[in-house]
């Protein structure tokens, strides 16, 4: 940041200033002074130029008036930006409020309590509430429509300050002894502040200001200290929050009168006097400082007694109330920017974002790129490429540094243990120092490297990329075995102060006035310069031979780093140099060598830039910007304070180009006196930028033979050619044309293309351009045929057009025409157009190569089969099948998979089905085997869990669908076994012949008999389980005790102690006493029950059998005894009983019988739940 007084007001009459304080919004300066003195002004800029912008520009007083009203000095003047009014106080306690109408200032509101005066008023940060102190203790709070919130009267305390905090929570109030006391906004006290800076100092104190930052542009940092007090003794404290333990401490050493932060807290400006050691006489001073308490200005003032400070809204300038005048000062912030390959780069806080905000602005194209950084410490650019420095982490001391291009694409990064305060970069390497050391990264960037150059990259070892070294240490220049890391903390007595390096020198300042000089890449100290004062900024010329050296105060002074050769030099005209050790400029705040002359630089001195050549200054132009880039004759300067005022949308009138006087002379003589007498001055003037100047205006006018030889003078091949080519062309007008293509006036080449009557000329030129849609139009417009292909590649072009820019339906309709069926895939894709898509597929010839990506696509979104149909249709029956097995068609895999004779989808399947298995998805696996037509291991996994259901004894109703589901399975196991039989032995065999065969082959194959034999057990026991209980509670007592008594068969599925219970229930209830008893037999005497519990059913056998005689009724006997006459019979699955009839009804899908008067009832089979015939 640099700083000098620009103006002086002088107040009438010389009535000495009191108070002064600047509207932040409208710009409008209040100044208050003895005699009731009370003025607001305005300093306007009056501009017409467009260049002349910011404080460049000359400023006037648009506003000088006079307000009255108070009688005695006027004391406090504090504005409301929100509302537009301005409060002010006199040393009688008379307090005004005034307001703005039609452009002046009138009386609002008068209050006077007439005990005692005002010494302190605030306002709050949105401009609602007003809190006005009295020396005697009385505090007021009012709304800002002069309406009384409270009052109250601190005794015994005499009050000097007060401040809101910025959510309006919190008041402080600082009393005349130098406490500050902390109150809630309603005037309760909570506690006293604690005062650390005043830590061992003398004598009575008293504060000199009290200053709150409300956050309103932003904070430099996370948890940035943001709440300064300071003391008339010069002790300053700068606090987090009102009860912070740790805050900033800082002694200025100065008797203090005022104190106020800048627009967005970076800066706190303190206002006073400072005791000159060897004089006794005070000066006034004004000191600026971090909130983290580090210096960083001071600026004199002349006069006696400065009373006030304030600052511009905008942080640019600064008012100080001295004596009878108003001094300003202009700052130039040091913003954190940088300019790399046409871009410009800056940095900004919101204030509803912690981290900064990086733009990268793209000046050609006018485009931005935004990057958000955390603690962001500085930006430094060089070439294509920008280094973004920032702090890594709140917790630990360690920084980052980031390589980026220059549209803020991260490229690479370093971490490092030195804080990096000063960083430069070259084309090779970044150097970063802190005070003590500087780090050296030799980065890479992706780039064609000669074999040369990559012979070496690969030299250098990964630890020679990165180096550190101590500032007291004296590095030989031969590479040096691994930097000691540690080494880099030791303190030094004289820290670094700045840096600068170009491809082969290192220049590092020190606070004495020291300067090294390191020679580059291998780090070797060359030699040590001193100067007399400390050097601020350095900057080295374009050949490493001369450096300029801005020191704090501003003063620019060169010194030659290599002897120069004597001024005798072969061309001899060269003017001798003046001598480097006796220039000197003041007040400069930036400068720029040219990037191709060693004696030509530009620089910035107040609001005037300077061009220096050989040490001559030319006439300066006014202007505030930074200078970006000076080569080619041309600076490019850019006025950073009008970006920061909008700094989301940087505008192109901020970026200004100014040309150096020889390019403007240059450029006159060509136009007013003709080029023979231009290219004499060029000749006595020569620089590259110049030739071409003179070659284009040669051009221009035809002057071939002078165009080429100023082609020549500056290097340019293809001007030379191009001369050439000139040169072999007939017609005048052909020659016209082509010099005004050359010069970028492509319309007006196209149109003398036209008049010649070559259309293919014009065609070809917009076709370079890559105009495609005029290429279109000359197609179309010409007549006679037109070029098919031709047409074709530029609907295709246009089609790329709008792809690029993801306007797809436009897209379609050019690549249709254009016939381009790979663009037409993608764009369908991108429309989800499935159809188009679709529609595409038969079109293409068969292998077509975009064949295999439209499945993909279908696949993608899950469209099996027309992913199938493409894939066939590529002959990639492999793919087909992935596809269906990664969409869960498995169905549709293993038809492929049959139809192209592929063996690996058993595999595949068992694969999915063992990963099914593993997650515990039994069904899922059931089901794709289902789907996969592998029966027999679904009918396994199907038993698997029918078994596991009845283990748990839940709901027998849910365990027969189980075990039907897999029966079923089952049969559809014997239905494909035998139809795969079919299918091998064609002809015209009968039936049975299949069958049989089938059974065979079942045979062979099938391991698990259980399952495949008797796959209806399951469902049957089941059945009958659940119909015996629905007989016995139907009142059936006969057959449910039948059933009952078919379900002995049973045991191995249904547990007898279940079969067995259920049975003497069935029998008791039918008063069938002897079957009642062999059942009870049998549960007494089983073996798994526990002895308790047998112990229970042979009590209640006891119970039972001594009212009843355990025998059945004759006729039962008698049908027992006839069951096995001829064999085992049939049981009727409705009822439970077996069939005695010849003539019944079978299932045709589990093949149970039953009666047909009985099966008449259904609509479909009780067991398997098949519709019946």
């Amino acid at each position: 940041m640099f700083i000098y007084l620009s103006k002086k007001i002088a107040i009438p009459n010389n009535i000495h200033l009191k108070c002064v304080s600047w509207n932040k919004d409208q710009g409008f300066i209040a100044c208050g002074g003895d005699d009731g003195l009370l003025r607001v002004l305005k300093l306007e800029t009056q501009t017409d130029d467009a260049k002349l912008k910011g404080l460049a520009a000359p400023s006037n007083l648009s506003m000088n008036q006079t307000l009255e009203g108070h009688s005695g000095a006027v004391q406090v003047v504090t504005w409301n930006e929100q509302y537009e009014k301005l409060t002010t106080s006199d040393q009688n306690g008379l307090i005004i409020v005034w307001m703005l109408y039609k452009g002046a200032w009138y009386e609002e509101m008068i209050n006077n309590r007439n005990k005692s005066v005002v010494r302190s008023m605030s306002w709050n940060a949105d401009g609602q509430k007003i809190c006005i102190v009295y020396e005697d203790g009385a505090v007021i709070v009012g709304s800002v429509d002069g309406n009384r919130i409270w009052g109250k009267e601190l005794k015994g305390n005499q009050l000097a300050h007060v401040a809101w905090s910025p959510d309006s929570k919190i008041l402080l109030f600082g009393m005349a002894n130098g406490e500050v006391q902390i109150y809630d906004n309603q005037g309760n006290f909570i506690t006293k502040m604690t005062i650390s800076c005043l830590i061992n100092s003398a004598g009575g104190i008293s504060i000199a200001g009290i200053h709150w930052y409300a956050g309103t542009g932003g904070y430099v940092e996370a948890d940035c200290p943001c709440l300064a007090i300071c003391f008339d003794n010069g002790r300053c404290q700068i606090m987090r929050y009102e009860n912070d333990e740790n805050p900033v401490c800082i002694d200025t050493l100065m008797n203090v009168v005022s104190i106020q932060w800048n627009h967005c807290g970076s800066v706190l400006a303190v206002a006073g006097s400072l005791k000159a050691s060897n004089m006794d006489k005070e000066f006034n001073v004004v000191q600026f400082y971090t909130p983290f308490g580090e210096h960083i200005r001071t600026l004199k003032v002349p006069g006696k007694q400065m009373t006030g400070v304030s600052w511009e809204g905008g942080g640019l300038r600064i008012g100080l109330a001295v004596d009878s005048y108003i001094y300003f000062a202009n700052i130039r912030p040091d913003y954190k920017w940088g300019y790399c390959c046409s871009t410009v780069v800056y940095a900004y806080t919101k204030p509803e974002r912690q981290e900064y905000c990086v733009v990268f602005w793209e000046t050609k194209n006018n485009e931005k790129f935004v990057k958000y950084v955390k603690s962001l410490m500085s930006i430094t650019t060089s070439g294509d490429f920008c280094i973004l420095a920032s702090k890594a982490d709140e917790s630990q001391p360690q920084y980052v540094l980031i390589l980026c291009n220059s549209i803020g694409t991260p490229l690479d990064s370093k971490y490092i243990d030195i804080e990096p305060l000063f960083v430069t970069m070259t084309k090779t390497h970044v150097i970063a120092a802190s005070k003590e050391a500087f780090y050296m990264w030799q980065y890479r960037v992706a780039k064609k490297l000669t074999a040369l150059e990559i012979n070496q990259v690969t030299k250098t070892k990964k630890e020679g990329r990165e180096r550190v070294y101590h500032i007291d240490s004296s590095p030989s220049g031969t590479n040096d075995s691994s930097p000691d890391i540690a080494k880099a903390f030791t303190a030094t007595r004289d820290p670094i102060c700045c840096i600068t390096a170009t491809d082969k020198t290192m220049i590092v300042g020190r606070e004495s006035g020291l300067i090294h000089r390191y020679s580059l890449p291998n780090v070797g100290l060359v030699q040590k310069y001193t100067l007399n004062n400390r050097a601020h900024y350095l900057y080295i010329n374009c050949n490493s031979s001369r450096l300029a050296i801005i020191d704090i105060a501003g003063v620019l002074t060169l010194l030659d780093l290599e002897v120069r050769a004597s001024t005798d030099n072969i061309t001899g005209n060269q003017v001798s140099a003046g001598d480097p050790s006796k220039f000197e400029r003041k007040d400069v705040w930036d400068m720029k060598w040219a990037n191709d002359n060693p004696d030509l630089f530009a620089m910035m001195e107040k609001t005037r830039m300077y061009v220096f050549r050989n040490l001559d200054p030319e006439e300066p132009i006014q202007t505030s910007g930074y200078i970006c880039n000076f080569e080619d004759l041309e600076i490019k300067s850019v006025l950073l304070d009008e970006i920061m005022k909008d700094p989301e949308r940087p505008n192109k009138d901020n970026l200004i180009n100014f040309e150096i006087r020889s390019l403007r002379d240059s450029r006159a003589l060509i136009e007013k006196v003709g080029i023979e007498d231009a290219s004499q001055f060029i000749e006595d003037n020569p620089h590259p930028r110049l030739w071409r100047l003179l070659a284009e205006a040669a051009l221009q006018k035809l002057d071939l033979k002078t165009a080429e030889q100023a082609f020549v003078r500056c290097k340019d091949y293809q001007g030379i050619e191009f001369v050439k080519r000139l040169g072999n062309l007939q017609s005048e007008p052909m020659k016209q044309a082509e010099v005004a293509a050359y010069f970028g006036r492509f319309e007006e080449a196209e149109r003398m293309y036209l008049d010649m009557d070559r259309r293919d000329l014009a065609i070809s030129l917009r076709i370079k351009l890559g105009d495609w849609f005029r290429v279109l139009q000359l197609l179309k417009t010409g007549s006679g045929d037109c070029d098919d292909t031709l047409l074709e590649q530029a609907y295709n072009a246009i089609g790329d057009y709008f792809a690029d820019r993801q306007k797809w339906v436009n897209a379609v309709q050019y690549y249709l025409q254009g016939r381009n069926q790979e663009r037409l895939a993608e764009c369908y894709y991108m429309l989800e157009d499935y159809d188009g898509l679709e529609k595409l597929t038969p079109v293409l010839p068969e292998n077509h190569k975009l064949l295999p990506e439209i499945g993909q696509m279908f696949a993608t979104v899950g469209m099996c089969e027309q992913a199938v149909n493409a894939y066939l249709k590529c002959n990639q029956p492999k793919a087909a099948v992935e596809a269906c097995v990664h969409l869960n068609q498995w169905n549709k895999a293993v038809e492929l998979a049959r139809t192209h004779n592929m063996k690996e989808i058993k595999s595949l399947l068992s694969k999915y089905a063992s990963h099914l298995l593993e997650k515990n998805k039994t069904l899922e696996a059931v089901e794709l085997y289902r789907k996969a037509h592998h029966f027999l291991d679904a009918a396994k996994l199907m038993f698997k869990i029918a078994d596991e259901e009845a283990k748990k004894r839940t709901r027998p109703l849910r365990v027969k669908k189980l075990y039907v589901l897999a029966a079923r399975l089952v049969e559809n196991y014997h239905e494909q076994v035998k139809t795969s039989q079919q299918s091998k032995t064609k002809g015209k065999q009968s039936e049975a012949k299949f069958a049989l065969a089938g059974l065979l082959e079942e045979d062979a194959t099938s391991s698990d008999d259980r399952i495949v034999d008797n796959a209806w057990r399951g469902a049957e026991a089941y059945h009958f389980f659940l119909l015996a209980q629905r007989q016995l509670y139907g009142g059936y007592m006969e057959n449910a005790m039948r059933t009952a008594m078919h379900l002995r068969e049973y045991e191995d599925i249904i547990p007898a102690v279940e079969i067995y219970s259920l049975l003497a229930i069935c029998s008791a209830s039918n008063r069938a006493f002897g079957t009642c008893s062999q059942a009870f037999i049998k549960l007494e005497s089983m073996e798994s029950l526990e002895p308790e519990q047998r112990q229970l059913y042979e009590d209640l056998s006891l119970e039972i059998f001594t009212k009843h005689n355990p025998k059945d009724s004759r006729t039962m006997e008698r049908e027992r005894s006839s069951e096995g006459a001829e064999g085992k019979l049939p049981t009727c699955i409705v009822t439970g009983l077996p069939i005695q009839e010849y003539q019944f009804w079978m299932c045709n899908v589990c093949k149970h019988c039953a009666l047909e008067q009985e099966i008449g009832k259904y609509n479909c089979c009780p067991l398997c739940h098949s519709p019946v015939a």
